[in-house]
């Protein structure tokens, strides 16, 4: 009996203990999904049927779907909204931006890539009249726009710093989606087309328009010795150079001067969830490069998991990474200066949430962040306000001048640091506030032209002008009046025109200066006449001819000027 009640309460017990794991189960495993972050990118479960779908313009060819890797590590917990808009708004400015830079005259596709050459100039590459679209590649990352041929116009320009004008062009009929420009040390020229999936290096200013070295075979994506939609280019003083082979196969290769490959790292990090820390090594599009001689540091822009990495350049081993929720999900670009100790340069981008999960609160700015402290200096903007869709950024090596490659609105943007500013006057502002203000622009909309304010002297001359005419219209008025009453009193009686002499006559003694100084209105005499400065041939104060009049003539100049 007593064994019986023994095992009767054994049985139980275990039950129970069964139901309080399986209950626990229940309630934990949600939770362990909830220490990722929400997913900011749609399931590509599908390859054959999402192809018009907003992730595959996200992703760009990523291949999140088949060669990502599931990773799964503890997450620190996120900062609120509140917090994040808070601690953006404390962050001060330290650059002022350049609105009138470049030239009215400079016209400019999406920018993808800034750089310097050994002269100083301000190097661009830019996409004409191409755009990136949903459909400009395939599921399998082929361009589907080869038949429009490579762009006809030039598609890289150097701007002198100062004044923004067009010092020198070239790459015309070459290239058919730009995307990453570096300067070496020797001036050569390294730029990335993703749409022929290739590097190519220029000899310096471009050359004879032909590269001296080649990467890659023209439009076909792959792996091993091809690349797949390459990003950037960054390059050692060596003549070695880094590829980060960016939207497909999320490495870096080092290759030495003659193009062999030395060394690549890297693997996909792509799961459809996004993490607030990645891991080392793993990346979701290393989408730029720059170089940190002191360290000997090569470091990537790594994308989609918002964050710098940065290796060893001899042996391409993991140094350090740097995030701050600041930045968000999302980090596009950075450039390096040795200014105040070391800084990176930093253009974040718009949240790819698409409006799914709003509580993910992301603002578009440049941000300066200290290699020494990990945190943020200071952030910069156009006007103070947001950008749009930057994609690359560069900095002089003093830290004085920032440069931002935006896609749309399509422009190049200039930042100096505020202890250089020069005030500007309002005559040579641009209209630039609409576009960080108005998020829908269309990607081929034109650039605002400038809008020039008048002077405050202008403003003066018109307005003295325009009290001047009003007052001598006011007195010819008033002349002709007076002119009126004196002809009505030369058809009166002679009578009175006798008593009023005779009146005068008596009292010439009384009058100061004689009756000969003093005159009316209405006394015909050869003297100062009103109408006599119109006509000396018209007798009195006739109306003003309105066939002639100035606003007439200058209605006719401003319809003229209509058709010149």
């Amino acid at each position: 009996m007593h064994s019986t009640d023994s095992a009767k309460c054994k049985g139980s017990k275990s039950l129970a203990i069964c139901c309080l794991l399986l209950h626990l189960l229940l309630f934990i495993r949600p939770a362990v999904s909830q220490t990722q972050s929400s997913p900011r990118y749609l399931q590509n479960a599908d390859n054959n049927s999402n192809n018009n779908e907003r992730l595959h313009q996200i992703l760009k060819g990523s291949g999140a779907g088949s060669g990502a890797t599931q990773l799964n590590w503890p997450q620190p917990p996120k900062q609120n909204n509140h917090d994040i808009k808070t601690e953006l708004a404390k962050l001060n400015s330290t650059y002022v931006y350049q609105n009138a830079w470049p030239a009215n005259n400079v016209k400019l596709g999406a920018v993808t890539a800034v750089s310097f050459d050994l002269a100083g100039n301000v190097v661009i590459f830019h996409r004409v009249d191409r755009v990136w679209g949903q459909n400009t590649f395939d599921n399998m990352n082929q361009f589907q726009e080869k038949y429009r041929g490579p762009i006809r116009e030039s598609t890289v320009l150097a701007l002198e710093p100062a004044t923004g004008k067009v010092q020198y062009d070239w790459g015309k009929n070459f290239f058919y989606m730009p995307h990453g420009l570096t300067v070496d040390p020797e001036d050569n020229v390294w730029l990335t087309d993703v749409a022929m999936h290739q590097v190519f290096k220029f000899p310096p200013r471009g050359g004879d328009g032909k590269p001296v070295l080649t990467l890659g075979d023209a439009f076909q994506p792959g792996s091993g010795r091809k690349f797949c939609k390459p990003t950037s280019v960054a390059v050692l003083n060596n003549g070695d150079f880094f590829v980060a082979d960016g939207y497909c196969n999320a490495r870096i290769l080092k290759y030495s001067r003659e193009g062999e490959l030395i060394l690549s790292w890297g693997r996909n990090s792509f799961s459809g969830v996004s993490y607030d820390v990645a891991p080392k090594n793993f990346f979701a599009i290393p989408h730029a490069l720059t170089l940190v001689p002191e360290l000997q540091l090569l470091c990537a822009a790594d994308r989609e998991n918002g964050r710098v990495q940065c290796f060893s350049w001899n042996n391409g081993t993991f140094h350090s990474q740097y995030h701050n929720q600041l930045i968000g999900d999302r980090l596009f670009s950075m450039a390096y200066t040795p200014a105040a100790g070391g800084q990176l340069v930093i253009v974040n981008g718009p949240a790819a949430e698409l409006g799914i999960h709003p509580e993910h609160y992301n603002e578009v700015h440049g941000f300066v962040l200290s290699m020494r402290s990990k945190q943020l200096v200071s952030k910069f903007g156009p006007n103070n306000l947001e950008f749009q869709n930057p994609h690359d950024v560069a900095v002089t090596a003093d830290g004085n001048e920032i440069y931002v490659a935006e896609l749309n609105p399509m422009r190049i943007h200039k930042f100096v640091h505020r202890s250089l500013a020069k005030p500007m006057s309002l005559s040579a502002t641009k209209d630039s506030s609409n576009s960080a203000i108005n998020r829908a622009v269309v990607m081929d909309q034109a650039t605002p032209e400038a809008v020039h304010h008048p002077s405050g002297k202008a403003i003066l001359v018109a307005s003295l002008m325009l009290i001047f005419a009003g007052s001598t219209f006011a007195l010819a008025l008033i002349f002709a009046r007076r002119r009126k009453r004196g002809n009505q009193a030369n058809s009166s009686t002679t009578s009175s025109d006798l008593v009023y002499r005779k009146l005068t006559a008596s009292n010439q003694s009384c009058l100061p200066f004689g009756a000969r100084s003093r005159r009316h209105a209405w006394e015909k005499s050869d003297g100062f006449k009103l109408g006599g400065l119109l006509d000396r041939d018209r007798n009195g104060f006739e109306k003003l001819d309105q066939q002639a009049s100035d606003e007439e003539q200058e209605t006719k100049t401003l319809a003229s000027a209509q058709y010149a």
